[in-house]
């Protein structure tokens, strides 16, 4: 076996598949090293992809040629749009997926990528000379690299929860990674823990599904990947329970037996996904909480019931999974569980996602604190991408929050840190009107083409897109109409005299393409998708323009940069405090620095102009 490569990538989960394929297509010599092959693609948790805000990333992953759009595709059993109707914005595409699908489909997927080797062992220590990573001892041997992307989720020193029990493990049945977590304290990383759960398995042949409530997938479903026409597996419906008083008092009654309560979990667990003990101590004055019921798989009867995850005792967890309806006589196949893990401070990072303590070593997923499929596959596909650069010896690539959900999730982790698990949401996102999951492509692929990430057939099939775009925008711009020539077609506008576009008028709330297709029968054959994108903008179009304008005077914050070097302490004018933040978090740009907790605009007005003036000193030769 090669001992020798471009990239290393460790962990297989949902970062390291982003991370190791994103490597590969620079053409790095890429190895992803994982205990187990046959994990590769395992959703430890929920099988499902996507959501508010996470769908976007979804978009922006496979904008760029990344994996997991088109692995949800091929797995998907339920596709529904959430927030269907209400603005294109903050719509999320979200499926349920075949579990065992999804893990094929991802390994099927890598078992030939080119440029890629999978290197069956577990990672023990980080060779780092003078500063630098050197390569990786691992089980298999020592390997060496100048980069090296850490993907571990919850493994680093990984210990499982269920009442008073304790195991240590990287999930349910896996080994955790310790040696990993000795080596990044002994080259002087701070590491902190945090915690997650996961709910009881079903036997879904012991549920009575027809006291439940049923939510259908939708008719006409909508796939993630820009290049996926349509998707194939069977649609099923996912059904809907809920806790009773009676199984609120049972987990009331055991509460000093679940591991969050008792203070086995020091660390800090997702405040947007708390466990059902968590729910019933938060909210004590609720009679009851919506559990979803989900299937794993069109040929497993293993049922997640999303919004009971539990660290409770294994006899507890039977007895108020009971009391619900429907659920009266189901059978358990696992029992629910916390688990608790390691992960550094996302501000000791870099925008690339590399780190600043160690230079060629780059972190991705949870070990910077976040949480989700989704999260760790879009800082997977960010790191891998930037380890190949480093490795070319080319300049990292990164992402603004201007131009994608990636730039805003990596922007908070590496800027603000984390005090408890990252999770996105639309609400994240300040420019959220243009970062919509109907435009990824139109965002991000160009970036992708010029960096060199995509397919020949992705940049394509992207250039032909943007062709009909541009063709139907041309078409509809070329009608115009007089408000009397509007009322007359049926559309009802402004009475003032001013003759407006078709493009233009599609802008009113109640004139869609469909409308004015009909009043003008010569763009029947433009296509419905094109149609829907043409719709989308038109109707934003107003909007966009005045935050393309916030957009401007944002860029200019963000383009001043800060030397690595620059001592905040200098700074005249400066609170002891402020100081402290900017030395803590050392920001790269200005824009990052007045997002730091903290940072006032004033202070941002002295750093502002000591930048100048240093910039100016250095041009001169005087710095």
């Amino acid at each position: 076996m090669n001992l020798s490569f471009d990239v290393i990538v460790i962990g297989g989960g949902h970062a390291g598949c982003e991370a190791a394929t994103a490597a590969a297509r620079l053409g790095a010599r890429t190895a992803l090293m994982t205990q187990s092959a046959a994990s590769i693609g395992v959703m430890s948790c929920n099988p499902a992809i996507g959501g508010l805000g996470k769908g976007h990333l979804v978009r922006e992953i496979d904008a760029l040629d990344g994996l997991m759009g088109r692995m949800a595709d091929e797995a998907g059993i339920q596709f529904r749009m959430l927030n269907r109707s209400k603005g294109a914005a903050v719509r999320g595409p979200r499926a349920q997926a075949d579990r065992k699908l999804y893990r094929q489909a991802m390994q099927a997927e890598l078992r030939d990528y080119p440029n890629l080797t999978i290197v069956e062992a577990e990672a023990l220590e980080l060779l780092v000379e003078g500063g630098c990573l050197t390569g990786v001892v691992s089980t298999a041997g020592r390997f060496m690299t100048g980069s090296v992307v850490i993907t571990t989720g919850t493994f680093l020193r990984g210990m499982i929860h269920i009442g008073e029990q304790r195991i240590e493990a990287g999930r349910f049945g896996d080994a955790p990674s310790n040696n990993l977590s000795a080596s990044l304290l002994k080259h002087g990383f701070f590491l902190g823990r945090l915690k997650t759960g996961t709910p009881a398995r079903l036997d879904g042949r012991t549920i009575n599904w027809g006291v439940l409530d049923e939510q259908q997938p939708d008719s006409d479903p909508e796939p993630f990947s820009y290049l996926s026409s349509g998707i194939k597996q069977r649609q099923v419906s996912c059904f809907i329970t809920r806790t009773t008083l009676a199984g609120h008092k049972i987990i009331e009654a055991n509460l000093h037996r679940a591991a969050i309560h008792s203070g086995a979990i020091t660390g800090r667990g997702p405040r947007y996904c708390p466990s059902i003990e968590d729910k019933i101590a938060r909210f004590a004055d609720r009679e009851s909480h919506q559990v979803f019921l989900e299937p794993e798989g069109l040929d497993d009867p293993t049922i997640y019931p999303n919004g009971i995850s539990s660290s409770l005792p294994t006899e507890v967890q039977e007895a108020f999974i009971r009391t619900m309806p429907g659920l009266e006589n189901v059978e358990i196949f696992r029992t629910g569980y916390a688990i608790e893990y390691d992960f550094l401070d996302p501000r000791g990072l870099k925008a690339s996602l590399e780190t600043k303590h160690v230079p060629g070593l780059f972190l991705a997923g949870q070990i910077n604190g976040s949480t989700g499929y989704e999260e760790a596959g879009a800082q997977g596909l960010v790191a891998g991408l930037n380890a190949a650069r480093r490795a070319g010896g080319k300049d990292p690539i990164t992402f603004g929050r201007d131009n994608s959900y990636i730039g805003v999730m990596i922007d908070d982790l590496v800027t603000r840190g984390v005090s408890e698990p990252y999770r996105m949401f639309t609400s994240r996102a300040e420019y959220r009107l243009s970062l919509r999951a109907d435009n990824a492509d139109q965002r991000l692929t160009p970036v992708g083409i010029e960096i060199g990430c995509v397919s020949f057939i992705r940049q394509s099939q992207f250039e032909r897109k943007m062709a009909r775009i541009e063709a139907a925008r041309a078409r509809l711009r070329d009608i115009a109409m007089t408000p009397k020539e509007a009322g007359d077609a049926g559309f009802v506008v402004n009475r003032d005299g001013v003759r407006r576009s078709a493009y233009e008028l599609l802008a009113y709330p109640d004139i869609n393409f469909a409308r004015m297709a009909e009043a003008y029968p010569e763009l029947g054959d433009i296509d419905r998708k094109t149609a829907d994108q043409v719709e989308i903008e038109a109707k934003y179009a107003v909007y966009l323009e005045r935050q393309g304008a916030e957009i401007s005077a944002a860029r200019r914050d963000e383009a001043l940069a800060i030397p690595p070097d620059f001592d905040f302490i200098k700074v005249e004018g400066l609170s002891n405090e402020i100081k402290a933040r900017l030395s803590a978090v050392q920001p790269e740009t200005l824009g990052q620095a007045s997002r730091i907790e903290g940072v006032t605009p004033v202070s941002m007005t002295l750093l502002a102009v000591t930048l100048r003036r240093h910039q100016k000193s250095v041009r001169a030769g005087i710095v």
